[in-house]
């Protein structure tokens, strides 16, 4: 929760930051991240892979990849609800009032970045399956986050949120996903 305290308190001067250093290589690249970042990306990532296991068999690897799916469909959903309930202002929105209530423009659904939450659940979900694999694979939800915040969409405090949420999907669903049945006797 300090580190979400953190990133609000920090906002600002990340969204200043960004604004000083345009660049429009570097925009262009997180255009294309942020594009490829969404949840589609995601799925087809994971239908592909879960192909890809049941092709050579591996049970283990097909849970895995299913659980991956699910986990981005969940942070996906629950960043929705979020978003559409608390109806933040993008940082590029010019407005009195940040947050706003129930709204339904997307130029209010700042709180979370859904893009994070998915990619983030869809990840996670390897930490409890093999963290080797799940360190190699963070910096995609990391340069999502980023380009999130360089394309002026979201604030950082709502890509530190959606990271937390997608985490917390992630861990759910590891949770049922894997759970050892009871030995008998």
């Amino acid at each position: 929760m300090g580190a979400l305290a953190c990133s609000f308190w920090a906002d600002e001067a990340v969204k200043s930051w960004v604004a000083d250093h345009p660049n429009q290589t570097a925009k262009i690249f997180m255009h294309y991240v942020s594009r490829i970042g969404d949840w589609q990306g995601h799925f087809a990532l994971g239908l592909l892979l879960l192909g890809a296991a049941w092709w050579r068999g591996s049970k283990k690897w097909m849970r895995v990849f299913l659980a991956m799916l699910i986990a981005c469909a969940l942070a996906g959903i629950a960043a929705r609800a979020i978003k559409v309930t608390t109806g933040r202002a993008r940082p590029s929105v010019q407005t009195e009032h940040v947050w706003n209530g129930v709204q339904w423009k997307a130029k209010y659904h700042a709180f979370p970045s859904g893009h994070v939450a998915s990619s983030t659940a869809f990840f996670a979900v390897l930490l409890f399956v093999n963290w080797r694999i799940a360190a190699a694979c963070l910096p995609i939800p990391l340069l999502i986050a980023s380009s999130r915040i360089y394309l002026n969409a979201h604030y950082l405090s709502d890509v530190v949120f959606a990271a937390m949420l997608g985490l917390l999907c992630a861990a759910v669903t590891a949770h049922y996903a894997f759970k050892r049945a009871p030995r008998p006797g």
